[in-house]
């Protein structure tokens, strides 16, 4: 009779735990997900947007619509999603020949955001920033200005002064190149250099990273110098840190890299088109991003108005063509995955409109979900998991 209880009581156990196990399973997969959108906006127009994603259907569900300044073109959260900062890409700024950099905080149960304080971008139309790895310092890079400059965070996340500048010189043999234009500025996997590409000067500059002073050392030789004309705009690391890749905008093609973490260089490994080869018209790339587990490279064509896929090659980092997609709208900008990997968002500027896929995790391919979000301008898109009041 005792074995017979004990027994019961076991099989009760063994249920309860399936039960619970199912439930953070089916918990897990079905996790909604946070998206931020950057336009382009009037100063008194709401200009970042908040939604929903259902992970599922592909459908967003706008949340929160913020007066953020002018043309938040382009923004960052922190590790700990707790602050949100964005460029104001804008070639005046009271006054001085600048744009602005602006930080707000997150809501940890909403999401909603607020606005903390907003900094001179020290240059002309700020159109990337990022944080370092240990959320210290934010970087900027300036398009018009052709220069990169930091910002020291303080405990609250609001923005110093900021701390550097950099100015790039030169120009380049095509007529977007006249003369330097930063496009990206990034860290590097080991937080030891920042690595500024330059659409101008068909360069990434190399700089050795002090965070905690907010400096910006830069090295006598270039990270790493592009085919002239090739105007490289986005950089990216592989999660191996081994591997990088460089979208170049105005030859419409990718380069893949391997990184040296010693000296903050890169050497080529190959550029391949982004594009098909019986494609006349139009196209300027403009985004990059590398899938999760690795194995697949994205990268936006505007114009051809396309998603390229590549797969990778683990052991050269060579790439294979996939798949080109159309993104269901006009001059994609920037795009992102998701953190399961699973669904894509593209930002179509000239189409006011999101467009959804879903993602074969196993082909890297794409799929047109059918759903396309309509909003004034969209530039940058970010997905995170949703915050604990989300519904």
């Amino acid at each position: 009779m005792l074995h017979s209880f004990r027994t019961l009581l076991t099989a009760i156990g063994l249920t309860a735990t399936l039960a619970a196990c199912t439930s953070v399973k089916q918990n897990s997969t079905s996790q909604e997900m946070m998206v931020y959108v950057g336009t382009y906006a009037k100063p008194d127009a709401e200009s970042i947007f908040a939604y929903k994603l259902n992970e599922e259907t592909g459908e967003l569900t706008r949340i929160q619509g913020v007066k953020a300044g002018e043309n938040p073109s382009f923004l960052t959260l922190d590790a700990d999603r707790k602050h949100l900062y964005a460029v104001n890409e804008t070639t005046e700024y009271e006054g001085q020949k600048s744009g602005a950099v602006s930080a707000f905080a997150i809501d940890q149960q909403t999401g909603n955001l607020t606005f903390l304080n907003k900094q001179p971008s020290l240059g002309g139309a700020p159109c990337y920033i990022s944080l370092d790895h240990k959320n210290k310092v934010a970087l900027v890079a300036n398009y018009v200005g052709g220069n990169v400059s930091a910002y020291p965070i303080q405990a609250d996340g609001s923005l110093s002064a900021s701390s550097d500048m950099d100015q790039h010189q030169g120009k380049g043999p095509r007529k977007q190149q006249d003369a330097a234009h930063a496009h990206c500025i990034i860290p590097d996997p080991a937080n030891e250099y920042a690595l500024a590409v330059d659409l101008g000067i068909d360069q990434i500059v190399s700089y050795k990273l002090d965070q905690k002073a907010g400096k910006l050392e830069r090295q006598a030789q270039p990270a790493f110098a592009a085919k002239a004309g090739a105007g490289p705009r986005h950089l990216t690391f592989h999660p191996n840190k081994r591997f990088a890749y460089v979208i170049n905008e105005l030859n419409a093609t990718m380069t893949s890299l391997m990184y040296n973490a010693a000296n903050g260089t890169f050497t080529e490994v190959e550029t391949v088109p982004t594009i098909p080869s019986d494609y006349t018209g139009e196209n300027a790339c403009a985004d990059v991003h590398v899938s999760a587990d690795g194995r697949f490279l994205y990268g936006s064509n505007r114009g051809h108005n396309s998603i390229v896929v590549f797969a990778i090659d683990q052991d050269t980092n060579k790439l294979t063509l996939v798949q080109h997609v159309s993104v269901q709208g006009n001059w994609p900008r920037n795009f992102t995955l998701s953190p399961s990997g699973k669904t894509m968002l593209v930002a179509n500027q000239r189409s006011n409109n999101i467009t959804t896929f879903k993602v074969d995790t196993q082909t890297g391919k794409l799929t047109y979900t059918g759903h396309s979000t309509e909003l004034p301008s969209p530039v940058y898109v970010q997905v995170i998991p949703a915050f604990l009041g989300v519904k």
